[in-house]
Parts: structure tokens; C-alpha cells; sequence
């Protein structure tokens, strides 16, 4: 049996952060996994950047709110679902995925979990595990399951080479350029053709 896996942000909903970033004005908080790849180093820097203008978990759920799906994005789950098993592994966190996961009909994701203080800011993040998109599609594999994976980003890079097999999807130049050996698509149509 065949299990896909998706990242989520820039595959099939815009990135949360640069949204954020747009509609409070802080550009510093566009800067996301395909640029850094040091995830944990990522999360620190931006929740610095949160404290720093005061910013809660609510201001950003209140721009999440407002995210849809990127075009064509839910009609493309929908006919996958129909042909494979999918599973979403992402590192964003719960307390942004659900009302995105809602808007897709709520498929399987696998993410991280935020920890606010006692006013709603956020104060760390708790990781699943490291590297949990590469655990999750060994895992898969050793379940006999063969694994396609599919993503734009550095940390997206780990299972899509454990996988057995896998592309970039809408991936940017630098990472283009640092895996050529990794296939890339950049239409729904092609990343659908690629993965069943």
C-alpha cells in the first residue's frame, strides 16, 4: 500500500508566518524554512520577534482565520485521497493547523505544539521529535508501506530522500540549486502524476 506525505505550508496553504508577517508589517517574521534551516533556531528568533512587539497566539490565530487554501489545492487532496493514503507532516503547530485542516476537509496531519503563558504569549514550542517528518516516513516504511514525500523547504529535505520515493514541490532557487539531484514540479497536475 502506498502513503503520501505532504508538507503543508507552500504546498498546499500559504505560508502562515509570511502572512503574519504581511499584515503586521514585521519583515523580519518573513523569513521561514526556506531560507533557515535550522528549525529550532527559526522558532526562537520568531517568538523573540513576538515579544518583542507584543504579540500573542491570538493575533496570529486571527490571521490564520482569514488563510485559505492555495488554488486548486483542495480539489488536488480530494482526488489523492481518492488513490493513496495521505498524511500532512508539518512543522507548524495544532493551534494554527485546525481551522486550515478544517478548510480541507480535515485530512491526517502530524505537527508540533505551541506553549503560551498565562496572557497568551508564546513562550516555547514543543517538538514531537527531531527530524519528525524523516521518523514519521521511516516509520511508514517499516510498517511496509512505500512512502512518497513531497515538499518546498530544507525541512522537508530528510523524508523526501528516506522516502521511497519523492519531488520538490514550488521549491525556491536555493534549494533548487543545493539538491538537483531531487526531482522538482511545480503544478498540482505534475506532483499528482509523480506520486501515484
Amino acid at each position: 500500500m502506498k502513503m503520501i506525505c505532504l508538507d503543508l505550508e507552500g504546498v498546499l496553504v500559504p505560508e502562515i508566518w509570511i502572512k503574519f508577517a504581511e499584515k503586521t508589517k514585521i519583515d523580519e517574521l518573513k523569513i521561514t524554512t526556506r531560507e533557515e534551516k535550522d528549525y529550532r533556531k527559526l522558532m526562537k528568533y520568531r517568538i523573540e520577534i513576538l515579544k518583542k512587539h507584543n504579540l500573542t497566539l491570538t493575533d496570529i490565530q486571527g490571521v490564520i482565520k482569514n488563510i485559505r487554501p492555495l488554488p486548486k489545492a483542495k480539489d488536488f487532496l480530494d482526488e489523492l485521497r481518492k488513490k493513496a493514503q495521505v498524511i500532512i507532516l508539518s512543522d507548524t503547530f495544532t493551534q494554527f493547523a485546525f481551522p486550515l485542516m478544517e478548510q480541507l476537509d480535515m485530512p491526517c496531519i502530524f505537527c508540533n505544539e505551541l506553549i503560551t503563558d498565562e496572557k497568551d504569549y508564546i513562550k516555547d514550542f514543543k517538538i514531537r521529535i527531531e527530524d519528525g517528518k524523516y521518523h514519521a516516513v521511516k516509520a511508514l516504511k517499516s510498517l511496509n508501506y512505500t512512502v512518497f514525500a513531497s515538499g518546498d523547504s530544507f525541512n522537508d529535505i530528510s523524508m523526501i530522500k528516506e522516502a521511497d520515493d519523492g519531488c520538490l514541490f514550488n521549491a525556491p532557487e536555493n534549494i533548487k540549486e543545493l539538491y538537483p539531484n531531487i526531482k522538482t514540479v511545480n503544478t498540482y497536475n505534475e506532483l499528482m502524476s509523480s506520486c501515484v
